[in-house]
């Protein structure tokens, strides 16, 4: 599972360019909109709640500010995406079968005690990504702007010599 785990960090960093990208494709005076600046903040959200798991597992000593920003500036994205995605592949560096399994506890956003696995929470965190760029996809298209191609078949598919 570790090499699985790594696989989809590493299909996530690509996707999350490719969807920054796509903030981009939106006119300029789109981005005023409400569907747009909805989209920048889900895309924020994302790194806040990656980072909010660093926090929870004791691989960060303080957590994110504001798991669900708003307002963000697109300028702002780039460096949390940078300092986000370097803790992850920090955090990658010494991930082993142990600290796959290791159970922890953490307090959630509501004040309760929970436990997981770490193998668990590097499942929800590659769903969660999914499902906020879908969202993200869908703002895009609504702000004039052309949504990513993020599926993870075109990142890991080979092309093969035409057969014909």
């Amino acid at each position: 599972m570790i090499n699985k785990f790594m696989l989809w960090f590493e299909y996530e960093k690509n996707a999350h360019t490719l969807t920054m990208k796509s903030f981009y494709s939106v006119p300029e005076e789109n981005r005023k909109t409400k569907e747009f600046q909805k989209a920048v903040d889900l895309f924020a959200h994302i790194f806040k709640a990656r980072m909010l798991w660093l926090f929870r597992m004791g691989f960060m000593q303080n957590p994110p500010e504001n798991l669900f920003p708003q307002n963000v500036d697109l300028k702002e994205i780039n460096s949390l995406t940078e300092e986000t995605n370097s803790k992850w592949d920090e955090y990658f560096k010494n991930l082993d079968e142990k600290e796959s399994q290791r159970i922890f506890e953490y307090k959630s956003t509501e004040n309760l005690w929970y436990t997981n696995q770490v193998e668990e929470i590097l499942t929800q965190l590659f769903g969660h990504s999914w499902y906020h760029r879908g969202q993200i996809a869908q703002l895009i298209r609504m702000a004039g702007g052309e949504p990513a191609e993020t599926d993870f078949v075109y990142w890991v598919r080979k092309s093969i010599p035409s057969k014909d």
